[in-house]
């Protein structure tokens, strides 16, 4: 494995965690308040006791904003696994199913499927990547008897052992994850500065975007919804869930 060369790392994340704060601001570019109030739940509002329309936006954003982030970011954290792997091991991003990350060293074909954080999928999406793995290995084996695959579940951050998952993948984590891809034992702490790179400058101009769009649905969110300044709970229920109809009455039959 090839030493891996942390001022390329360091411009990599530099140039592409700028991505990351693009991609952070777009779901909210796209949204419209209705749209918004169509999927969060209302019930868990009316909970918190949210008596003030700002503070009802509020919410409903950061909900959004909270829902969308962790994605975005599991998705960069992903495409940096790839680029370490591929200066370090000729790594390549595969066309399997389920399957992230191929690379070859010490004479293992290793197959990787990179998750952000330990708390990932149901049991069906689990069940659903244990079958990729066998099914990659499978075919992997066809157009080579011989070659030894090693499936990993490499996860980004988190603090678990090193044990076998499903009986189908080595379940790598944290430190463990990224020593595997650079064998380079601090890279887990080597790539947390760089992540920072204009951190206050994105996150201005992400809170610009966010306050705007505060204030243009709170002034919505005012006229539709509040009845002389009270929000009115039963209203948004309605919009949010109401949908059901009566039964059209169904023609008599003619007798033969």
């Amino acid at each position: 494995m090839k030493k891996l060369n942390l001022k390329q790392v360091e411009g990599y994340v530099n140039k592409n965690i700028v991505i990351f704060h693009q991609n952070k601001i777009k779901p909210l570019e796209k949204q419209s308040l209705k749209k918004l109030l169509k999927k969060k739940n209302p019930y868990l509002f009316r909970a918190k006791n949210i008596t003030i329309a700002s503070d009802f936006i509020q919410n409903l954003l950061e909900a959004t904003i909270s829902s969308s982030e962790e994605k975005i970011f599991g998705n960069f954290l992903e495409e940096l696994a790839i680029y370490i792997s591929s200066k370090t091991a000729n790594g390549r991003k595969s066309s399997a199913t389920g399957i992230d990350l191929e690379f070859n060293h010490d004479n293992i074909h290793h197959i990787v499927s990179i998750k952000s954080g330990v708390n990932w999928g149901n049991s069906s999406n689990q069940i659903k990547l244990a079958q990729d793995f066998l099914k990659a290995q499978t075919v992997l084996k066809q157009s080579n008897r011989t070659l030894n695959v090693q499936p990993i579940l490499g996860i980004c951050y988190g603090k678990t052992k090193t044990n076998t998952w499903k009986d189908v993948a080595l379940k790598l984590v944290g430190q463990s994850f990224w020593y595997l891809l650079s064998k380079n034992e601090n890279l887990y702490t080597d790539i947390i500065e760089p992540l920072g790179y204009k951190a206050k400058q994105h996150n201005d101009q992400f809170n610009k975007e966010k306050n705007r769009l505060l204030n243009l649905f709170t002034q919505e969110f005012l006229r539709d919804f509040c009845d002389n300044g009270v929000i009115n709970w039963k209203k948004i229920v309605q919009f949010n869930s109401g949908n059901l109809k009566p039964p059209k009455p169904s023609k008599p039959t003619k007798s033969p």
